[in-house]
């Protein structure tokens, strides 16, 4: 499965199970760490848990693998490396204060995914 592949998988996964704020940022040519970031929100820690765990397993079942996992005891931030794309669910106060989307984000590398 290549990273655009995967990054379709994750998105899909985390708008069925109602993740909201969903963002796709290609940073090929921008970092060397990944193609893409996927940021996405949960209304709470059960949540950002939840559609954590739901990514990774959706991404097992089509054949990727989640290399590294952060943040899943306290769920205000969980990372999940899946290789080439990186996947981050926040709640709503974490992801304000980091804003990653201002970091690696231009008009023309993000998608908004409709939930």
């Amino acid at each position: 499965m290549n990273s655009e592949e995967m990054a379709k998988v994750i998105c899909d996964t985390l708008s069925a199970k109602k993740a909201y704020d969903i963002v796709k940022i290609n940073v090929q040519g921008k970092t060397v760490i990944a193609d893409y970031f996927i940021i996405a929100s949960g209304k709470s820690k059960t949540q950002v848990k939840s559609l954590t765990e739901y990514a990774i397993e959706a991404v097992e079942k089509a054949g990727g693998n989640a290399m590294r996992k952060e943040g899943l005891d306290e769920c205000r931030w969980a990372v999940v490396d899946f290789g080439d794309v990186i996947l981050h669910v926040f709640n709503d106060e974490t992801r304000l204060f980091y804003h990653l989307e201002r970091l690696w984000a231009d008009d023309d590398n993000v998608e908004k995914i409709e939930g």
